[in-house]
């Protein structure tokens, strides 16, 4: 019978962190990403991005994963810097949407009922990339078809991790967000 080895107890927090680096990787969709796709994110942005006001505020319909822009052209907190949003729990500092607020977002759009996990009020410009909890930057988004809600999601995350990277800019970000998602969705998922 072969004799177990014990491992030092340096080894067993290197495995254990291993593991818990593996596992955490796989929930949250963290990805690696070439320089190539680095460089397709310039290519979508324009030099005379800006965010139009809201112009509407009923009557309102998404399509294809997308925001009826009248209603929701996206806002942002116009001081936030990116030192501030790269910092660690800086969403959960300004998120601020109440549940009226919310019950406005979906009276807007015609969501008269849903269930739960249909939905979720999302902010355009997600927090993350200094979008602010302005109803012009709120839609409710759903689940499904995909790309929903959760397909955003990961692609917030990216763009976050580009721009606390220093590979885009704050403005580049908050563009690609608003203006291209589906597109920088595609580029992650060819």
């Amino acid at each position: 019978m072969a004799k177990k080895k014990k491992l030092k107890k340096s080894h067993k927090a290197a495995i254990t962190i291993a593991v818990v680096a593996a596992v955490l990787g796989i929930a949250y969709g963290v990805h690696h990403y070439t320089s190539t796709q680095i460089t397709s994110l310039h290519q979508l942005v324009s030099s005379s991005f800006h965010i139009d006001p809201q112009t509407k505020t009923s009557g309102c319909e998404a399509i294809n994963g997308v925001p009826d822009h009248p209603c929701t052209p996206g806002a942002i907190f116009t001081t936030v810097t990116k030192a501030q949003v790269c910092t660690s729990g800086y969403s959960s500092t300004v998120r601020n949407v109440s549940t009226t607020e919310k019950n406005q977002v979906y009276a807007e759009y015609g969501v008269t009922t849903h269930t739960s996990g249909q939905y979720e009020v999302d902010h355009f410009i997600s927090l993350e990339l200094g979008g602010s909890n302005d109803i012009a930057n709120l839609w409710p988004e759903a689940a499904s078809p995909t790309p929903g809600f959760h397909q955003k999601d990961e692609v917030e995350n990216y763009l976050h991790q580009q721009l606390c990277g220093g590979q885009i800019s704050l403005t580049e970000a908050q563009e690609l967000i608003s203006v291209h998602w589906l597109d920088v969705y595609k580029l992650l998922h060819p």
